[in-house]
């Protein structure tokens, strides 16, 4: 019986993206990847929607998209970030997520960019840390179901 071939870790893909590339696009995003490493190093790399690169920290962050003449960033819950830089250039109409398009030549604020990362990830913890005390509640007998279950024990 024949083994499974291994599946390459999500990192391995994203560097075969960029080696596949061969051109700005490449370079590009691997400018990318490492100012979004430097700006969270906790950050996981995934491979999703067949051979997207994505970054996620309690939750997606943003993707890294190639196409023919741009570099995509795409972040999941742009919508709600601080954009004081006003790198946000793409998907604007939306009322969730947010993209940066960028083209060949252009350069990037590296700053601003960490900073709109960092951002991403401080909302996806606090939406993490909003859920679980909410699944906290629900499991707290609220004042009206402690009435409802004295009642039911008289």
């Amino acid at each position: 019986m024949k083994k499974p071939a291994p599946v390459a870790s999500a990192s391995a893909l994203i560097d075969e993206r960029i080696n596949g590339l061969g051109d700005w696009r490449g370079k590009m995003l691997a400018r990318v990847r490492k100012l979004i490493h430097q700006a969270d190093p906790e950050i996981v790399e995934e491979w999703k929607w067949m051979g997207t690169p994505i970054w996620s920290h309690g939750g997606i962050v943003c993707t890294g998209e190639t196409y023919k003449s741009v570099v995509k960033m795409t972040f999941a819950r742009g919508a709600a970030l601080k954009d004081p830089a006003r790198l946000f250039n793409s998907s604007l109409e939306g009322n969730v997520r947010r993209a940066i398009d960028i083209h060949e030549g252009e350069k990037i604020d590296a700053a601003a960019l960490k900073a709109l990362i960092r951002g991403a990830v401080a909302l996806n913890l606090e939406a993490q840390r909003k859920s679980k005390d909410k699944s906290k509640d629900k499991s707290k007998p609220t004042p009206k179901s402690r009435r409802a279950i004295s009642k039911r024990a008289n």
